[in-house]
């Protein structure tokens, strides 16, 4: 029996659970929570001998060693932004594509620290498919971590992703991608892929609720605290799910028990695009419960707003250790910008810094505006603003990259038909073998 340097905790029972890489819930019957990672290393030790995300290897679920070389955070301050926007202790934490700071995450968002973290989760052993629903960046990054690492996957995406799915070198044939046509989103991605997952031979990636995520999105505040030597004082970033937020304040809870970084969590500041502004809406009402959206409406909405990534219309927001919980236990906040707003937040950055960043990063760099502008915030405080992008916009530009034709396209109708599972599994007929 191999034994690993963390455990899988119940905040409610308390139970701690071996990790076999694929526990996503308590088996004890109580109220739905998050789980956490409990590690044996209690103090912050980068390595400085393994790169990008593995350098933080030790609060990281691991279980076996991939092969390709995995990116990191930058983090770094910028003189031109900083005076542009009044604030002296701003320091960005860049997770993207952009060679001149040493960014190298192939999707050009976080991401791919998920994938990363995930995949090393999984026991070398295990041959199943896994199956991952994403509404663009999260396939992105999956799609290119499995083929370097010849993990069978199947992605389910909404149409309106695939312009994320362009790849410098084709994808290994055991990445398999199904596209969702017509008035389709996220959800019913996630829809299907909760369907698939049932079926022998597959298994869900789980989202928010796999420990490796949200622990691999943590070492963006690592990264940062590394850089700058203490915790921030208020973190920016903008969320569809809120696992960002979610990852980040658990990280910081870690860092704040080492002691030797500070003893405040940092306030998060997260926000939404408008007109879809589901956890926006839930949190100003004062209340626990997620407000609900009509399907119809939700999907109009996604289809108005410029970042289309923050479009999760069932949120970890009520769950125990969700947005609600690390929204008040850090004394945070939920912020808006409309496109307008964010497009022009986007043009700021591109002047400032010379590259261009995601819209998702657009409405966080926006609502740090506003936020400034509105004397919200302390103008020298530590303020650490988490930006996504660099390289996708500027090779698309440059024809550089290859775009994914997808191995299946189903309309809404197809999403719950018998012989859309039979699909699926044929698609994995001729190439599981070889992944």
């Amino acid at each position: 029996m191999i034994t690993y340097k963390h455990k899988i905790k119940c905040p409610i029972c308390q139970t701690q659970l071996d990790d076999n890489g694929f526990i996503l819930e308590c088996p004890t019957q109580h109220e739905p929570t998050l789980l956490t990672t409990n590690y044996s290393t209690k103090q912050f030790k980068p390595d400085e001998h393994s790169p990008g995300i593995f350098r933080y290897r030790s609060w990281l679920p691991i279980i076996r060693n991939l092969t390709s070389r995995a990116g990191g955070t930058v983090t770094y301050q910028s003189q031109k932004l900083n005076q542009r926007l009044g604030l002296p202790n701003l320091w960005i934490a860049f997770n993207g594509y952009w060679s001149e700071k040493g960014a190298t995450l192939e999707s050009a968002t976080f991401k791919d620290l998920e994938a990363y973290a995930v995949l090393s989760r999984i026991p070398v052993w295990h041959d199943g498919i896994l199956v991952v629903p994403s509404a663009g960046n999260t396939a992105a990054a999956f799609a290119h971590v499995c083929s370097q690492n010849q993990v069978p996957c199947l992605i389910i995406i909404p149409q309106s992703g695939l312009c994320k799915m362009r790849f410098s070198q084709p994808l290994d044939p055991c990445v398999k991608v199904v596209s969702l046509t017509g008035f389709t989103d996220y959800y019913d991605a996630i829809a299907l892929a909760n369907r698939v997952s049932k079926l022998n031979g597959f298994f869900i990636e789980g989202g928010v609720k796999n420990v490796g995520r949200r622990d691999g999105i943590g070492t963006t505040l690592l990264n940062a605290v590394e850089r700058i030597g203490q915790l921030p004082d208020y973190y920016f970033q903008a969320i569809g799910s809120g696992a960002g937020g979610i990852a980040v304040h658990e990280a910081a809870k870690r860092l704040v028990a080492d002691g030797q970084f500070g003893q405040k969590l940092p306030r998060l500041m997260l926000s939404q695009n408008f007109p879809f502004v589901p956890i926006y809406n839930s949190w100003h009402s004062k209340r626990r419960e997620l407000v609900s959206i009509d399907s119809q409406i939700g999907k109009k909405q996604i289809q108005q707003i410029v970042a289309d990534v923050l479009s999760n219309r069932q949120p970890p927001y009520s769950v125990k250790g969700g947005v609600f919980d690390v929204l008040t236990e850090s004394q945070g906040d939920m912020l808006i910008a409309n496109n307008l707003q964010t497009i022009r937040a986007i043009e700021l950055f591109k002047e400032t810094e010379g590259v261009h960043i995601e819209p998702a990063a657009g409405v966080a760099l926006a609502t740090l505006h506003k936020a400034v502008t509105d004397e919200q915030i302390d103008r020298t405080a530590i303020i650490l603003l988490h930006i996504t992008g660099g390289r996708w916009h500027q090779d698309q530009l440059n024809q550089r990259l290859i775009p994914v034709e997808p191995s299946l396209c189903l309309d809404e109708q197809a999403l719950f038909a018998p012989e859309t599972l039979e699909k699926v599994i044929g698609l994995f007929g001729s190439t599981i073998k070889s992944c």
